[in-house]
Order: structure tokens, then C-alpha cells, then sequence
């Protein structure tokens, strides 16, 4: 019995790794201001033990186009930005990614990365 399901352990071991959950910490609708930079801030969770919180990278993604995010001081788990609109625009689709690196048995670390779902920033005068 255990031998079949022996071929399975790393697709169920793998399964349980995906688990991360992002909080758009920023208003879906924010005032007009003159430089058209607009801030984002995100907190991401992830209940994988493996992942190597140190060597996070993450970004925003606009337009295809990776800006990177910066972790909020003395507050864990959360990072922040800038996003820009371009002038007159009044929405702009975005998206968070986070790059990270985990342990794997007998292995050095291992990349992967977790996209957020789009989210839209209504500008408004």
C-alpha cells in the first residue's frame, strides 16, 4: 500500500508550499495629487515553514513592469511603495509578486514566488 503512494509524497509535500495570503493594506481609491505617485503597501503570509523570510524580494507590477517594494520598518510581514498613474489617467491595474528562496531536503535553497490576484487604484479628484 505504501508503495503506491510513495511516488505521490513529493507532489503532497509540494502541494502544502503555495500557501501564501497577501492583504492590499491600500485604499482602492485615493485623491489626485500633482506627482501622480500614488503609495501601496501589502502584507504577505505564508504558512510554509521552508520559506526563507531574509531573502524576500518583492515587487509591484504595473503595466508588466516590476518596481520594488520596500519592507516597512519594524512592522513584519508588510511591505510598501509607489505606483504611478499616468497624468489624466484615473485607474491603473496593479499586482504584488514576492521572490523568495526555501530549504529543500538536501538541496541548497530553492527559488519560487507568489503573485497576488489585480487589484485597481481609482484616482479621484
Amino acid at each position: 500500500m505504501l508503495k503506491r503512494f510513495l511516488p505521490l509524497l513529493p507532489v503532497l509535500l509540494l502541494a502544502g508550499c503555495t500557501t501564501g495570503q497577501f492583504t492590499r493594506l491600500t485604499p482602492s481609491q485615493q485623491s489626485h495629487n500633482a506627482d501622480n505617485l500614488y503609495p501601496v503597501e501589502v502584507a504577505f503570509d505564508s504558512n510554509q515553514q521552508a520559506l526563507r523570510w531574509d531573502s524576500i524580494k518583492a515587487y509591484v507590477i504595473v503595466d508588466g513592469r516590476p518596481q520594488p517594494l520596500r519592507p516597512v520598518p519594524l512592522v513584519r510581514n508588510r511591505w510598501e511603495g509607489v505606483i504611478a498613474v499616468p497624468p489624466g489617467g484615473r485607474t491603473v491595474n496593479y499586482k504584488f509578486k514576492f521572490d523568495y528562496l526555501y530549504n529543500s531536503f538536501g538541496k541548497i535553497p530553492q527559488p519560487n514566488s507568489e503573485s497576488s490576484k489585480t487589484y485597481t487604484l481609482k484616482v479621484v479628484e
